[in-house]
C-alpha cells in the first residue's frame, strides 16, 4: 500500500509542476520598463504622474506593468484598454487597495471613492446619490446657484469698471465653495476660512498629498523612512490635521438649533451617527461622517473649480472659439438678464466647449486605483489578483489613434458626435466608469454649464495689458486633481 501512494507522488507531484509551469508560460505579462532593486519603477514616477506614464505607455504600449515598490500595477492608456477593465471586466476589478481604505483612518479615508467593493460602499453611494447628486435634487438647489451665480456677476462687474484683471481660479473656486457648503452642507461660510486664501491652499495640498506615491504604501518598512526623509509623512499628517479641524467646524455648527425642514446631508449623517445605524457591517461612526465629508468637499469643489478655470483658459487661448460660444449664448438670450437651468441645455456648443476641456484638461488625470479580484486579461496580457490597475485618461485624451490633431482645442470635433461623459464611451472619461464612475457627474456637468454661460454671457474677456495669448501658458500643478498651475488673470467687460 505504501508503495502505492509513493508511485502515485512521483508521478504526480512532478506532473503538477509541469501543467502549472506550462500555464505559466501562456500567460503573457504586459511590457514593463526595467525597474530598480526594492524600488521598482517608482523613480519614474514624476511630479506630474500621468505625463511622466504617458510618455512610458508610447514605448511600452497601452498595457503597461510597473513594479510599484512590491504593488505590481498596470496602466492603461487607451480607449478600447479602457472598455476592457471598465466595462467587459468592471466585476474583476472594481474594488480598492486596502491599503487606501476608511477604516483604518490612514489619510487615504475617501469613503465612497476609497472603499473596497462591498456592502459597506455600496449603501453610503446609494445615500449620497439619494441626498445628494440626484436630478431632483440638482434642480432643488438650482436657486442656491442663481443666487451664488448673481452676487460673483456683481462683484466682477466692479472689476470691470476699474479695469482690473480677476483672478479666475480663485473665483471659480469661490463659486463652488459657495453653491456647494450652502446645497450640501446647509452653512454659509462667509467671514471663515472657507472663504480665504487658506481654504484654497487645505483643499490643493489635501489633493496634492491623495496624488502622490508614498514609498509606505509600495515598500514594506522602510518606505515611511523614505517618506519621512523627503517630508511627505510631515505634510500628509499635517493635511489630516487640518482637514479634521474643518470637518469639526462643520459638525460644531449643525449642532445649533435649526428651524424645522431645514435639515440637510451633514444633518442626516450626524442622525444616523447619534442612532448607531449599521451601514453594511459597520456602526456609522464620526470618522465614517468625516470621510463622506471629504469625498463631497473634495471632488465636488475642485473638480468643477478646475473645469471652469481650463475652459476659460483655452478660449482666451482660442479667440475665435471664444466668440462663437459667446455668440450662441446671447444670441439665444435675448435681451432677457438670467440664465435657467433650461437654457443652459440649449447651448449645444457650450457643451462641445466644455467636452474638448474634460478631454485635454480631465480634472482626475488618472482614476483612482482598482485592484484586481479575479484573473482576467487584457489585449491578451494576464492581469493577476491583487495588481493595481489604473486607467490613465489624461493619456487617452491625446491618443492620436482616437483623437485627430489631438493637442488642438477644437470643440467641433464633437459636431455629430455621439460621445457623452457619462462613462459609456472610453475616449471621453473624466467622470471615469463602471461601477466605480463618479456619483455627482449631473450635479458637476450642471455646474460647469451654469457658471461658464453666466461668465460668457455678461462679460467679455481681455488679456491684461502687455500680455499677448501665446503668453496664456498650460501648465499644470501636481495633485489627486489637476488644476492650472498659473493663476489665470483676465480683464473683464461688461456686456
Amino acid at each position: 500500500m505504501v508503495n502505492i501512494w509513493l508511485l502515485f507522488f512521483l508521478i504526480c507531484i512532478p506532473l503538477a509542476a509541469f501543467i502549472y509551469k506550462n500555464r505559466r508560460q501562456h500567460q503573457r505579462r504586459p511590457p514593463s520598463p526595467p525597474g530598480l532593486p526594492i524600488i521598482g519603477n517608482l523613480h519614474q514616477i514624476g511630479e506630474l504622474p500621468h505625463q511622466s506614464l504617458w510618455r512610458l505607455s508610447k514605448k511600452y504600449g497601452p498595457v503597461m506593468l510597473l513594479k510599484l515598490g512590491k504593488v505590481p500595477t498596470v496602466i492603461v492608456s487607451s480607449s478600447e484598454t479602457a472598455r476592457q477593465a471598465l466595462k467587459i471586466h468592471d466585476l474583476h476589478c472594481c474594488s480598492r487597495p486596502s491599503s487606501a481604505g476608511p477604516r483604518d483612518l490612514s489619510y487615504n479615508y475617501l469613503d465612497i471613492a476609497f472603499s473596497p467593493y462591498d456592502d459597506y460602499w455600496k449603501e453610503v453611494r446609494k445615500l449620497a446619490v439619494q441626498e445628494l447628486f440626484s436630478t431632483k435634487q440638482v434642480h432643488s438647489i438650482q436657486p442656491i446657484k442663481e443666487e451664488e451665480v448673481k452676487k460673483l456677476i456683481a462683484s466682477i462687474a466692479e472689476s470691470a469698471s476699474l479695469k482690473t484683471p480677476v483672478n479666475l481660479n480663485k473665483t471659480f473656486l469661490a463659486l463652488t465653495v459657495s453653491v456647494i457648503c450652502r446645497a450640501g452642507f446647509g452653512v454659509s461660510f462667509e467671514g471663515t476660512v472657507l472663504n480665504s486664501d487658506n481654504f484654497n491652499k487645505l483643499v490643493r495640498e489635501a489633493l496634492e498629498m491623495l496624488g502622490s506615491f508614498p514609498a509606505s504604501d509600495f515598500i514594506p518598512y522602510v518606505g515611511w523612512i523614505i517618506d519621512w526623509f523627503t517630508g511627505l509623512q510631515g505634510r500628509r499628517e499635517k493635511s489630516v490635521q487640518d482637514l479634521d479641524a474643518f470637518y469639526e467646524q462643520m459638525i460644531d455648527l449643525h449642532k445649533q438649533e435649526k428651524r424645522q425642514g431645514s435639515e440637510d446631508f451633514v444633518d442626516l449623517l450626524l442622525k444616523l451617527e447619534k442612532e448607531e445605524a449599521v451601514i453594511g457591517n459597520d456602526k456609522l461612526t464620526r470618522n465614517h461622517i468625516k470621510a463622506i465629508l471629504m469625498n463631497v468637499l473634495l471632488a465636488g469643489i475642485d473638480t468643477s473649480a478646475i473645469t471652469m478655470t481650463w475652459a476659460m483658459a483655452e478660449l482666451a487661448r482660442n479667440p475665435r472659439v471664444m466668440k462663437k460660444v459667446q455668440s450662441e449664448i446671447r444670441n439665444h438670450m435675448g435681451n432677457r438678464s438670467t440664465i435657467t437651468l433650461d437654457d443652459t441645455d440649449q447651448f449645444h456648443y457650450l457643451k462641445m466647449v466644455i467636452k474638448e476641456t474634460w478631454r485635454l484638461h480631465p480634472t482626475t488625470p488618472i482614476l483612482l486605483p482598482r485592484e484586481v479580484m479575479s484573473e482576467f486579461e487584457i489585449n491578451g496580457y494576464t492581469i493577476p489578483v491583487k495588481t493595481r490597475v489604473h486607467v490613465n485618461v489624461w493619456a487617452i485624451g491625446r491618443d492620436p489613434e482616437t483623437w485627430k490633431d489631438p493637442e488642438v482645442f477644437l470643440p467641433e470635433r464633437f459636431i455629430d458626435s455621439d460621445i457623452d461623459a457619462k462613462g459609456q464611451h472610453f475616449e471621453l472619461l473624466p467622470f471615469g466608469g463602471g461601477r466605480r464612475i463618479c456619483p455627482g457627474i449631473y450635479m458637476g456637468t450642471t455646474m460647469v454649464e451654469f457658471g461658464l454661460a453666466n461668465m460668457l454671457y455678461h462679460f467679455d474677456w481681455d488679456l491684461p495689458e502687455g500680455m499677448v495669448v501665446g503668453d496664456i501658458d498650460i501648465e499644470e500643478a501636481p495633485g489627486l486633481t489637476v488644476n492650472k498651475k498659473n493663476e489665470l488673470l483676465l480683464v473683464p467687460v461688461k456686456y
